[in-house]
């Protein structure tokens, strides 16, 4: 959807359904950092190769950073070299929502937390990476926090 957001899309799904965890902008705004905001809710993007978890190598898992929600595990994380944390499958298949993503100019598909709506990045296919899902999400180190076991 170009010129779609999580702060202009509000509490509904791509599906219809609301999201679980709902706040209102100004909330969003008192939540999260002014660079966290600008990712997870107005759908922008960190610079590459900066990321706190770009290079990350040890073992746990990633969850949302705006609700707190389990995302990705380490044991799906892989070095595709593009600047962000890859991952070829989330947690689990409704831990995410995807949208179309419009917005550069050519079609994407945006990857949202399925239970706030935050932005966390994109996810690409058919890219030949040696995956059992031949996906990468393509995820903002700012829209996610790690934890180890």
């Amino acid at each position: 959807m170009s010129g779609s957001t999580p702060a202009r899309d509000g509490s509904k799904r791509p599906d219809g359904s609301d999201y679980t965890t709902v706040l209102s902008e100004d909330q969003w705004q008192e939540k999260l950092t002014p660079d966290e905001y600008h990712v997870l809710r107005q759908a922008g993007t960190e610079p590459a190769f900066q990321g706190e978890f770009t290079d990350e190598k040890r073992s746990g898992s990633y969850s949302c950073r705006a609700c707190s929600a389990e995302l990705f595990t380490s044991d799906t994380k892989f070095d595709s070299r593009c600047g962000w944390p890859s991952f070829y499958e989330p947690l689990a298949k409704d831990s995410v929502v995807y949208l179309e993503d419009t917005s550069m100019g050519r079609t994407r598909t945006e990857v949202r937390c399925a239970a706030c709506g935050g932005h966390l990045g994109h996810v690409f296919e058919g890219e030949g990476f040696e995956t059992p899902t031949d996906l990468r999400y393509c995820i903002n180190s700012i829209s996610v926090n790690f934890d180890t076991p």
